[in-house]
C-alpha cells in the first residue's frame, strides 16, 4: 500500500491532480489512488488495446502497423523458401494485435488467448494449402496463448519453471519457438519462428495514434477543469467520452 507515500509526494510537489497515462494495471493503481483521496484522471495508453470502456487505446494502431509490415516482409521468405513462418506478437490476455495484424497481413492461422486453437488444426491448414499448391504458410500467435504439455507430442513444453514479473505473472515470450518445432516435427514442413517483441512498442506513432492521443489529452484537461476525478477518458465510436 503506497497511498501514504503517494499522498506525501503529491503534497511535496504541490500537485493538485494526477493524470495517469498507462495501461490496464496502471488504471487499477490509479483507481486505488483515487480511493485514497488523490484527484486522478485516467488516459488509456497500451498497445494491447485491452482496457474496458474504450474502443481503442493509443499505441495499438502503431503496434498493429509494425506487426503487419513484419508479416508482409516474412511472406517473401516464406514463399521463396517454402517454409511455415510462426510470427509471435504481444498480447497477454487479449489477441487484438494478433487478430488485426493477422488479418491485415494475410496470415493463414491466427491464434489468440481468447479462443483455443489446436496445433493439429494449424497443421491441417498447412497441409490443405500444400495440396492446393501453396507451399508456404503464415501463422500469427499472441504471446499469451495457452497450451498444455499434452498439446506437444514431440517437444518438451515446460510450464512449471517460468520466471515471474513484478506483478507475479508469468513472463511471456517464446511460445512461437515451441510451436515451430512441434509443427515441423509433426508435418515435415520446414518451420521458423519470429518474435517481434519490443519492436512493436517503439518507433514513430501512426497518424491515428497521434490524433487519438491529442484528443485524449485535450479531453483529460477538460475533465480536470470539470472536476471529473476518478474517471478515465475513452473513445466510443468516434466520440471522446469518459
Amino acid at each position: 500500500d503506497g497511498s501514504s507515500i503517494l499522498l506525501e509526494k503529491m503534497k511535496m510537489a504541490d500537485l493538485d491532480v494526477l493524470i495517469c497515462i498507462r495501461g490496464e494495471g496502471s488504471m487499477h493503481i490509479a483507481h486505488q489512488a483515487h480511493k485514497a483521496g488523490i484527484k486522478v484522471i485516467g488516459v488509456p495508453k497500451t498497445i494491447d488495446n485491452d482496457i474496458y470502456g474504450t474502443d481503442f487505446t493509443f499505441g495499438f494502431d502503431t503496434a498493429v502497423g509494425i506487426a503487419t509490415e513484419a508479416i508482409d516482409r516474412l511472406h517473401t521468405t516464406a514463399e521463396s523458401h517454402h517454409r511455415v513462418m510462426v510470427v509471435e506478437v504481444m498480447g497477454r490476455n487479449a489477441g487484438w494485435i494478433a487478430l488485426y495484424s493477422g488479418i491485415g497481413g494475410g496470415a493463414d492461422v491466427v491464434a489468440i488467448p481468447e479462443r483455443k486453437v489446436s496445433i493439429e488444426h494449424m497443421i491441417d491448414v498447412i497441409r490443405n494449402r500444400y495440396i492446393r499448391g501453396k507451399r508456404f504458410s503464415i501463422i500469427v500467435v499472441a504471446e499469451g496463448c495457452q497450451f498444455s504439455s499434452d498439446d506437444f507430442k514431440h517437444v518438451k513444453f515446460d510450464t512449471k519453471h517460468v520466471k515471474l514479473d513484478d506483478f507475479g505473472r508469468p513472463r511471456l515470450g517464446g511460445i512461437s519457438h515451441y510451436l515451430a518445432e512441434e509443427i515441423e516435427a509433426r508435418s515435415g514442413f520446414e518451420t521458423r519462428a519470429t518474435i517481434l517483441g519490443h519492436l512493436q512498442r517503439g518507433g514513430m506513432p501512426s497518424a491515428f495514434d497521434r490524433v487519438l492521443g491529442t484528443r485524449f489529452g485535450v479531453y483529460s484537461v477538460d475533465m480536470v477543469r470539470e472536476k471529473k476525478f476518478g474517471k478515465m477518458c475513452a473513445i466510443q465510436g468516434n466520440k471522446i467520452t469518459e
